[in-house]
């Protein structure tokens, strides 16, 4: 069977997320808990809390630390509805 690229359509954005909302959605999808999350980058439960429920803004230096724990690039955490077509 030869897969036509014909046949496929681009997906689209079904939700918008903000920065506290993809770093909750990644740590559940990965099984961890705001524990586990705060065990592997020192920052506090409390913290995470507030980020999560966006009381708090990420930044970038907390960007680059709960990517590194989760193993995902830094802008995914900053930018989760970043999309290419709308700046290009």
């Amino acid at each position: 069977m030869k897969i036509n690229k014909k046949d496929f359509v681009k997906a689209r954005v079904h939700a918008h997320l903000t920065p506290g909302e993809a770093l909750k959605m990644i740590r559940e999808l990965q099984g961890l808990t705001q524990a586990d999350l705060s065990r592997k980058t020192g920052i506090s439960q409390s913290n995470i809390s507030s980020l999560e429920s966006n009381a708090r803004q990420m930044g970038r230096e907390r960007a680059i630390i709960f990517a590194n724990a989760l193993k995902v690039h830094p802008a995914v955490l900053l930018f989760p509805d970043f999309d290419i077509e709308k700046v290009a």
